[in-house]
């Protein structure tokens, strides 16, 4: 478990049946927060999938990673030599399981359960790759900022982090007069 944000991120992948053949979600996973860091939806499975998913989530934080713990599932795009090469620049421990194992992946496994549950089966189904895009974009927005998580004190992960982060540095969020 993580008592911090970037400690330790979780990544995983799923598909979503289009009319127009596979959608291919990859998603980065803060596990303090539950946050979702960095997410892509491709109509391929290569390493680029995944590695768009890791670049979102190295942007959004825009921080020094180092130290953080990487976990991911044993598929090929997260043991790409892009990928590795990518989390070893930003000195991101990495972690991976055992090849269809997902007891060490749980959390995201949970999560992209959700995902399926709450959007790809509510509104499916879906015609292009692109309407699966742009819907994770809303699902996404909504998990991260007004979605409760009762793992989490019944709060979203960007209240869960505002939290922490004023709790962490209390005379940056004083009111000034």
């Amino acid at each position: 478990m993580a008592t911090a944000p970037n400690q330790l991120w979780i990544a995983d992948i799923t598909y979503v049946a289009t009319w127009s053949g596979f959608a291919y979600a990859a998603f980065v996973i803060d596990v303090f927060s539950r946050r979702i860091v960095g997410w892509r939806v491709a109509n391929t499975l290569r390493a680029d999938l995944a590695l768009d998913a890791l670049e979102m989530a190295i942007w959004s934080r825009n921080q020094n990673l180092e130290g953080l713990v990487h976990h991911s599932s044993g598929a090929d795009q997260y043991v790409s030599i892009r990928y590795t090469e990518r989390l070893a620049a930003e000195g991101v421990v990495t972690s991976v399981g055992s090849r269809g194992d997902s007891y060490d992946n749980a959390m995201a496994e949970s999560t992209i359960g959700l995902y399926k549950s709450e959007l790809i089966t509510m509104q499916g189904p879906w015609r292009m790759v692109e309407d699966v895009e742009l819907a994770t974009l809303g699902w996404v927005h909504w998990w991260n900022t007004r979605r409760l998580h009762s793992a989490i004190g019944h709060m979203p992960p960007a209240e869960l982090e505002a939290a922490h982060n004023a709790h962490q540095h209390p005379a940056d969020t004083a009111e000034v007069h």
